[in-house]
């Protein structure tokens, strides 16, 4: 069987993983691939965040827990486990997806502004050493990523068996999905040696916070501004997100700056895995695209090979 999977991000790069370990000959042709990619600008992060339905994400974001953590064994992969908090201004219900997190915790114990706070251990994965080892992963099983244009089903099906679409942000042109929406998001790289937890703030009054420590910088956030923005990052965005995160993590007040990046979420209403005749569609996975990477492969390798398992979410 020949399969092509459109879409050189984590979630492509993920999908023709399973599908080689499972025998079956698949490739990626992408546009961009490496650091042009979505998931190059991702504090990649283990954490469900802009996506849906709760009880799929619970049960992809379990799977990608384990696998992530099972790779962070490996310091070749960039995947490391880290140890962090997240703060919350407002009471809110533990999340379902806190029951398959060993050692989740909430606690009150907390100083104002914030009224309590879940402390847990996560993967985190460096995406400038990750995405490397992903394609190098895949070259290893024989896997070939070619840049090309996709632009329409009819040519991702051409000369295969099986086309996935794992487009992200793109599904709004192939497949031509109107219910992907485009949430753009900017962070800034730091130097700052000293900051090893990871911290979230979602409710800080000037915008979002977090502040992911990876293995030679800490990714500082962010903005989540529905549509797609700008392609490049605005420096005073940047500085007024280094300014909220210096007032959570006041450690970052004297980081020095390494870079910005921009990317474009992929938000729908709910992830789309689903198999109609010879595609199967795999996108719409808002800002959890590492976290439900490996969840939403192993789902993609059982509806190509049309094993029970495979299940189709719309």
């Amino acid at each position: 069987m020949r399969v092509r999977v459109v879409g050189a991000g984590v979630i492509g790069l993920s999908c023709a993983i399973r599908l080689r370990e499972a025998g079956v000959d698949a490739d990626v042709v992408a546009a961009a691939t490496g650091s042009g990619t979505t998931s190059a600008a991702a504090a990649a992060l283990w954490y469900p965040y802009l996506v849906g339905p709760a009880d799929r994400v619970r049960d992809w974001g379990s799977a990608g827990f384990g696998e992530l953590g099972r790779l962070a064994a490996d310091p070749a992969t960039g995947v490391r486990l880290r140890s962090g908090t997240e703060l919350l201004r407002h009471e809110r219900p533990v999340p379902p997806w806190a029951a398959d997190v060993p050692g989740f915790r909430a606690s009150a114990a907390v100083p104002p502004p914030y009224v309590a706070a879940w402390t847990f251990t996560a993967p985190v994965a460096d995406t400038s050493v990750y995405l490397g080892w992903l394609a190098a992963r895949l070259s290893r099983l024989g896997g070939t990523i070619r840049r090309a244009e996709v632009a329409t089903l009819d040519e991702a099906v051409h000369g295969v068996d099986v086309a996935v679409i794992a487009t992200g942000i793109g599904a709004r042109l192939l497949p031509g999905d109107a219910s992907v929406r485009p949430v753009h998001g900017q962070v800034v790289r730091v130097r700052a040696p000293g900051v090893r937890r990871w911290i979230l703030d979602e409710g800080h009054p000037d915008g979002m916070v977090y502040v992911v420590p990876r293995l030679d910088d800490v990714v500082c956030g962010g903005t989540d501004t529905e549509g797609f923005g700008p392609a490049e990052p605005d420096l005073a965005v940047g500085e007024r997100i280094l300014r909220r995160c210096a007032d959570v993590v006041p450690e970052l007040a004297s980081a020095r700056v390494l870079g910005a990046a921009v990317g474009i979420r992929p938000a729908r209403p709910t992830v789309r895995v689903e198999r109609i005749g010879d595609v199967v569609h795999c996108y719409g996975h808002g800002g959890a695209g590492f976290t439900l990477s490996w969840g939403c492969a192993d789902d993609v390798r059982d509806l190509v090979l049309e094993r029970p398992a495979g299940r189709t979410i719309r």
